[in-house]
């Protein structure tokens, strides 16, 4: 496509992605001054027989018809024009300068996944394809914490922004249905958000009067992760789009991409709020709108977006402050001598009555208030946190000065997740008893989950000011260093808090977390050793066991500790993966098999089990199986160019040379400097006697790496086989 020159007037430039039957291009329009640049989207179907185009003509003008009419918009693309040429059809619209929002979310602190086998090349070795699970800190040492991801009110300002063009594009009855970060561009002129590729949307109105029969043309539209249950089964609502926003926003919030996290086995709803740190108010706005059921949802933008609207306002309120009330003058009095001594009788009297039934009353409200605060105690050690909290604030009512109250009702809210709560408990215990150790512990915690990193170590400080020695004031102070990534000065920290409690199970976890961040790997082994020696049945720990083990190369020991870690959780799909990463650096090719087929039933939508699964039939010369694997990989990540290039490979090796060339082309599409994809082109070229193509490929790859001996060699073998077709294929 690169020089071609579209509809007499657009001529292209550079290629800018695509998937499926559908390719965008940069383009510059010949007819207006100043190289006046633009995106040309082509689609292309797969078939051309009249009914195909028929569908897909109706579907591309209904899309060029929404387009036309959301462009008004000034975060929406603007569409120029629309037209068909040679039975493909183009859609022309404004460029945007600008890059997407997935370049704005910080990923969680593990190893990424590399990719898979080029031809000779081992597949992905960095761990699990989904990284290790989230940094298992707080207080208590039980919930998971998210070591990368945006602060509450960033996140909030880039929901509400993106809700504000949803809205009017659901004002006009449209859905979009591939709201996700990579289809969000922050212009670069002012910063702004604007939504593109609405080559997804669908009026509701034509869905509801016109349905697409069964057996038409179908277009896979959405992107997993960020498309609910209702739009997966080919019916999506305006509340699709909302789930995909609420998704984006936890993306943001944890660093981690919707199709990674956990669901609720029995509900399907998602577990997100211990992987982040947020208001209870927004974490409750968050869980409407990703609602596995769409009627729980919010039902439009609109809604949404007013939801949102109150939550910055209610943040942004004040306290009033009361005026003081002045002290009523004094009145001059004669002195009465008798009459004063009379008065002074009674009121003595009646002081002495008052003043008893002042220290009745506080006796009685002390007994009960301490009653109360045992009652809390005793709830919240049977985990009913709710019941806890309402004993304790009925102790404060009655004793507002007891501080272990405070400090309980602390620890409960930071049970219940509302953290800003907690730490305001924490505050007035503080106030009541300054040198209240636990207090400033708790408060460290909760200001730690607040992603106030400073202010926790500071609170930290102050309880280890109190009592050096203190095991949890040492572990939480290395938590906020790990969050900060500060991660030596964290490992000195969890030292200290092994050094006084030598089986506390979380800082031996955490320790390795920050060796394993560092590179340390054997340091990381020693911690998680001692970790699985505390705590044997802990999946987390022997799954992150295995993961260093694999970076050091010791294969055998990384098989046996993700073999703990699927014993003791049967479910745990990244760990089943990881499995098959060691059995396959040991060659053991069956069992990786059957681990990555574990991988993929227990999560579908895996696409880097899906690639090794195809690498490992491949190396078994399984091929057809392998493409089979390649094809789900790249349905649920078109961009993977070396599953474009394996899947080109195994297609060669079954002499399916044409279909090798196509699977070739795609990978060097996405990746134009692909040297190895462009000499096994050639290689596929030369099988179907097309020299002068082939020796083109060979000259890419030669231009890419020019100490490429073997691309060298089949450009001379080509060049002296133009006209003489003797030459036989290799194998690849």
């Amino acid at each position: 496509m690169l020089g071609i020159t579209l509809g007499t007037r657009y001529n292209i430039i550079r290629h800018l992605g695509g998937g499926g039957f559908a390719q965008t291009y940069l383009a510059e329009d010949k007819q207006l001054p100043g190289n006046h640049l633009c995106v040309v989207k082509q689609l292309k179907p797969q078939a051309t027989d009249p009914e195909t185009l028929r569908i897909a003509r109706r579907l591309f003008d209904t899309e060029a018809q929404v387009l036309y009419k959301l462009g008004n918009h000034d975060r929406i693309p603007q569409l120029f024009a629309y037209f068909e040429e040679n039975q493909e059809f183009y859609l022309v619209q404004e460029f945007i300068e600008g890059h997407d929002l997935s370049q704005e979310i910080t990923p969680p602190q593990t190893p990424p996944y590399q990719g898979g086998a080029g031809l000779g090349s081992p597949p992905y070795q960095g761990g699990a394809g989904l990284g290790s699970p989230p940094y298992q800190g707080g207080a208590g040492g039980g919930s998971s914490r998210n070591a990368g991801g945006m602060k509450e009110d960033e996140v909030v300002a880039i929901l509400q922004e993106l809700l504000e063009i949803l809205d009017f594009v659901h004002q006009q009855n449209v859905i979009h249905r591939d709201v996700n970060p990579r289809n969000i561009l922050r212009r670069d002129r002012d910063g702004k958000l604007v939504l593109i590729d609405f080559g997804a949307v669908k009026e509701i109105t034509t869905q509801i009067t016109n349905p697409q029969p069964k057996n038409s043309l179908s277009v896979s539209i959405g992107t997993p992760g960020y498309m609910p249950s209702e739009q997966s089964h080919g019916n999506p609502k305006l509340s699709s789009d909302i789930y995909a926003a609420g998704a984006i926003a936890i993306q943001f919030l944890t660093g981690i991409n919707p199709h990674q996290m956990p669901k609720n086995p029995d509900t399907e709803e998602i577990i997100w709020q211990d992987k982040a740190s947020v208001s209870p108010e927004f974490a409750k706005i968050l869980d409407r709108m990703v609602k596995y059921d769409f009627r729980q949802r919010y039902s439009s933008a609109g809604e949404t977006l007013q939801a949102i609207k109150e939550l910055r306002n209610s943040f942004s309120g004040t306290v009033p402050v009361l005026p003081r009330v002045a002290a009523a003058a004094k009145q001059p009095h004669k002195p009465r001598r008798k009459l004063y001594l009379k008065i002074g009788a009674i009121a003595s009297f009646i002081g002495i009555t008052i003043l008893a039934s002042i220290y009745g009353v506080n006796t009685f409200n002390s007994a009960n208030a301490t009653e109360l605060h045992n009652r809390g105690i005793t709830l919240y050690n049977l985990s009913k946190f709710e019941e806890a909290l309402a004993a304790y604030d009925r102790a404060i009512t009655l004793r507002p000065d007891y501080a272990e109250v405070w400090q309980e009702k602390a620890k409960t809210l930071y049970e219940l997740k509302k953290y800003k709560e907690s730490q305001s408990a924490y505050d007035k215990a503080i106030e009541l008893k300054p040198e209240y150790l636990e207090a400033w512990t708790g408060r460290g915690y909760a200001l730690d989950k607040l992603q106030q990193s400073k202010e926790a170590i500071a609170s930290f400080d102050n309880a280890l000011k109190i009592q050096p020695d203190y095991p949890a004031a040492w572990e939480g102070r290395g938590d906020a260093l790990l969050d900060s990534q500060r991660y030596e000065e964290a490992i000195a920290s969890y030292e200290k808090a092994v050094h006084f409690q030598p089986n506390l199970y979380q800082a031996w976890y955490n320790r390795g977390q920050a060796h394993q961040n560092l590179k340390q790997y054997d340091r990381a082994v020693e911690s998680y050793q001692k970790a699985v020696e505390i705590k044997f049945d802990n999946s987390d720990a022997w799954y992150n066991l295995g993961n260093v083990f694999l970076e050091l190369n010791k294969n055998q020991e990384a098989f046996e500790a993700y073999e703990k870690a699927v014993r003791f959780q049967p479910n745990f799909y990244q760990a089943w993966y990881s499995k098959g990463i060691a059995l396959l650096k040991m060659r053991r090719h069956e069992e990786a098999v059957e681990a990555y087929e574990k991988a993929v039933k227990l999560k579908p939508d895996y696409h880097q089990a899906w690639y090794n699964l195809g690498w490992s039939y491949h190396e078994l010369r399984k091929y057809e199986a392998a493409i089979e694997c390649y094809s789900k990989a790249l349905d649920l990540n078109p961009k993977e160019s070396q599953g474009w290039y394996n899947r080109g490979n195994a297609q060669y090796n079954l002499k399916r040379y044409e279909d090798a060339i196509a699977s070739y082309n795609e990978a060097v599409y996405v990746k134009p400097d692909y040297s190895e994809a462009w000499y096994s082109r050639g290689n596929a070229l030369v099988a179907v006697k097309r020299f002068g193509d082939a020796i083109a490929s060979y000259d890419k790859a030669i231009r890419y790496k020019p100490d490429y001996g073997a691309a060298v060699e089949a450009k001379k073998r080509a060049e002296s086989q133009l006209g003489n077709n003797s030459e036989q294929p290799k194998q690849q």
